[in-house]
């Protein structure tokens, strides 16, 4: 899709974190808080677990529409974990944003990387644990990982942590309740950007002549 930066009414905001910094937690605070975001849609090959549907969790694909689109260049950046495929659809995230809708992607810093190449505006949002300790303290409360693979992912925060100069914005999440009104400010002024901005009023652009 063929689309120039002024043409997209809406924004594209990606949520960067280590595992631990409270990433999901926020994104479903958001969401819940401001329902004309729309939660970016990945296409996935591995199969639905239990309480998960296609559409809503994911679109659930075969190997081979997987690597049609890949071929065609429609994933703004795909990965290979655990031998199933996982990609990002630039067009539904083009068409959400063509419509006004504003999109949030879950992504890692990689990704986040390869999709500032092809779209530039991005707005990249780095969340901060508020130390390394607190972010060990709260992978061991959550009770998901045995201890080696919880120190691989802090060795994993360490390197991720480096690219957060990348970012445009950073958010410390310490206490919950400031990190998410500081991402709802984050949303509020990409809104007020001016590419989407001269996007969604046209006619208004054309008579002030800006």
């Amino acid at each position: 899709m063929n689309t120039t930066p002024q043409s997209y009414e809406g924004s594209m905001l990606m949520i960067v974190a280590p595992s631990g910094a409270g990433k999901s937690s926020l994104v479903n605070a958001l969401l819940e808080a401001d329902h004309s975001l729309q939660l970016s849609l990945s296409c996935t090959t591995r199969a639905p677990r239990a309480g998960e549907l296609d559409g809503r969790d994911y679109s659930f694909i075969s190997k081979e529409q997987f690597l049609a689109k890949k071929s065609s260049g429609d994933f703004l950046e795909w990965a290979e974990v655990h031998g199933n495929l996982y990609g990002t659809s630039r067009s539904w995230i083009e068409g959400q944003m063509q419509k006004g809708s504003d999109v949030i992607l879950e992504i890692d810093w990689q990704g986040a990387q390869q999709i500032r190449q092809l779209i530039p505006q991005a707005i990249w949002i780095f969340i901060f644990p508020p130390s390394i300790q607190a972010l060990e303290e709260r992978l061991y409360k959550r009770g998901q990982d045995d201890k080696e693979t919880i120190a691989k992912r802090v060795a994993a925060a360490h390197i991720e942590l480096q690219h957060a100069h990348e970012a445009d914005f950073i958010v410390v999440n310490e206490i919950f309740a400031d990190a998410l009104r500081d991402l709802q400010a984050i949303v509020a002024s990409s809104r007020l950007r001016a590419s989407p901005m001269m996007a969604r009023y046209p006619a208004l652009v054309k008579r002030l002549g800006a």
